[in-house]
């Protein structure tokens, strides 16, 4: 048994919501990458992508992503690209605990993301880019999770029910 969930998958699958739910039900802390990236850098990631450029974006989340992991308590929720780096599947891989890959499909995703908000890669063709990201990253998501939990058509309880059966 850990003390800890690792949350992964794109954007629009809920890591956020359901991993502060779960944190709720365990009573234990929820940590979020992209807000631990925000406070660093007192910048919004949609404005870093503009400011910095995403393979700056991208190292800097591997060096959070390296320090969340040595530490990891509770529910940890990871970028939708976070796990993508090879540095990053070695430590996931390492990891003693369980890996949630929050699996949705685009037209669930659609209306959560709202494609007209603050997501720096779904700017352009938001749909196509989704999907495309999707295919790309699929395989890395299935491939790290220890657990794989369909989203679409849930209600978050009945999500964060299954991750506390699964991993407890």
């Amino acid at each position: 048994m850990s003390n800890s969930i690792i949350l992964i998958g794109p954007p629009g699958s809920g890591k956020s919501t359901i991993g502060r739910a779960i944190s709720r039900k365990l009573n234990v802390p929820f940590t979020d990458t992209d807000d631990l990236i925000e406070a660093r850098t007192a910048t919004s990631i949609s404005q870093i992508f503009i400011d910095k450029g995403e393979p700056w974006f991208r190292e800097l989340e591997k060096e959070v992503l390296q320090e969340e992991l040595a530490k990891v308590n509770g529910v940890l929720s990871l970028g939708g690209g976070a796990p993508l780096s090879d540095l990053a599947q070695d430590l996931l891989h390492k990891s003693e605990s369980p890996v949630v890959y929050l699996d949705v499909s685009l037209a669930t995703a659609a209306p959560r993301v709202g494609f007209n908000r603050d997501r720096p890669l779904l700017m352009n063709n938001p749909r196509g880019t989704w999907q495309e990201l999707m295919d790309k990253r699929r395989p890395i998501y299935e491939a790290l999770a220890t657990h794989i939990v369909k989203v679409d058509d849930r209600a978050p309880k009945d999500i964060v029910d299954e991750i506390v059966r699964l991993t407890q």
